[in-house]
């Protein structure tokens, strides 16, 4: 019997964090996934009906106050992240990193003070961001891409606690290293399988690799600072515009430009899973024949991407569908109280539903 709940403690912890998301565009973050508590087990697929509601905020009202559902008030939420019973959300505009009780709605700020940007490391209200685009967790601890600033944030899920763990506030650079000694350009999207953390470093063109335990940083796929779309291995590949990253636990999967990137952890081997470099659209298909026009949040249930594609002048937003295996693009119907989608963000899953930020201010759950 011990030995049995040993073994189930191990899968439970892996499952943590092997499905993560993240929003794209101006303001984004990326998000992660599965948890201790009710988390996705990779390799459960996810059924959807396609029913979106609203879990917390208002539509179209901006604010930072602490409430239940409705009555909170959000200023341009972006990436997410889930233990599996709360989300954790970065509210751009606002500064703070927002916690969101999936049963309740129960909206508190768990980190950073309201309108107030900086670097500084504390407790709570006394955090400082800035322009923070990604987060992750392990389900002990969140783990924030602060992209203005450079560098790769911990934050103690219990106590609020906030730390830098790589890179130095105000330093950009491509530079591999221990702790502050690294350097990100713009650290955007960011994963984690549990141990390692890895982060698309959005204008070095490159998917970085953090080892939690020590902050020791290296680049484990592309060519710092050098943009493209070249398939191959390690430095030998070529990324465009890597915002988004989530991991099943074996691979990376990057939202690059019009594309969806595949980064094999083990070796750094970098494939294309669906859309072309350069062409930009809608259209569903296979592989290559697939389109985005802004492929802006990713997560994973293991067997399928999801990934929100956000509006683009008269193109409604929607959330596109990737079977892993094939390559497979299909577009999600959603319906219910909001009618569509209104401009989408950041994407999470908690393994039985996606949730899913909008530009509007709204915290959405679609079943």
């Amino acid at each position: 019997m011990k030995t049995r709940n040993i073994l189930s403690r191990i899968l439970v912890l892996m499952a943590i964090a092997l499905a993560a998301g993240c929003g794209g565009g101006s303001g984004t973050g990326n998000s992660a996934g599965p948890s201790l508590k009710g988390g996705a087990i990779q390799g459960k697929e996810l059924v959807l009906t396609g029913t979106l509601t609203t879990i917390a905020g208002t539509a179209g009202l901006a604010g930072s106050s602490d409430g239940l559902g409705a009555a909170a008030r959000f200023n341009a939420p972006w990436a997410m992240t889930t233990d599996g019973t709360n989300l954790y959300i970065l509210d751009t505009n606002s500064f703070t990193i927002r916690k969101v009780v999936i049963a309740t709605g129960a909206v508190t700020t768990l980190a950073g003070s309201a309108g107030i940007s900086g670097s500084a490391d504390g407790t709570g209200a006394a955090a400082r961001f800035s322009e923070f685009y990604g987060i992750t967790t392990d389900g002990t601890n969140l783990y924030v891409a602060d992209s203005a600033n450079s560098t790769i944030r911990k934050v103690v899920i219990a106590t609020g606690a906030v730390t830098t763990l790589a890179g130095t506030a105000g330093s950009k650079g491509s530079a591999d290293g221990v702790g502050a000694a690294a350097r990100f350009m713009d650290p955007y999207g960011i994963t984690t399988d549990g141990i390692n953390l890895f982060v698309a470093d959005d204008n070095d063109s490159t998917i970085r690799k953090i080892v939690i335990a020590t902050g020791e940083v290296t680049t484990l796929a592309g060519a710092h600072g050098i943009a493209g779309s070249t398939d191959g291995i390690g430095t030998a590949a070529r990324l465009d515009m890597p915002l988004c990253i989530v991991t099943d636990g074996t691979n990376l999967f990057v939202t690059d430009g019009a594309t969806i990137r595949k980064v094999v952890i083990a070796t750094g081997a970098v494939t294309t899973v669906a859309g072309t470099a350069g062409v930009w659209g809608d259209a569903d298909g296979i592989g290559a024949a697939a389109s985005f026009y802004e492929d802006s949040g990713i997560t994973t249930d293991g067997i399928n991407l999801y990934v929100t594609d956000r509006k683009k002048t008269a193109i409604v937003p929607t959330i596109r569908k990737i079977v892993i295996a094939t390559g497979e693009v299909s577009t999600l119907s959603v319906s219910g109280s909001l009618g569509t989608l209104w401009s989408t963000g950041g994407i999470t899953t908690d393994g039985s539903s996606l949730y899913v930020s909008q530009d509007n201010n709204i915290i959405t759950r679609l079943r």
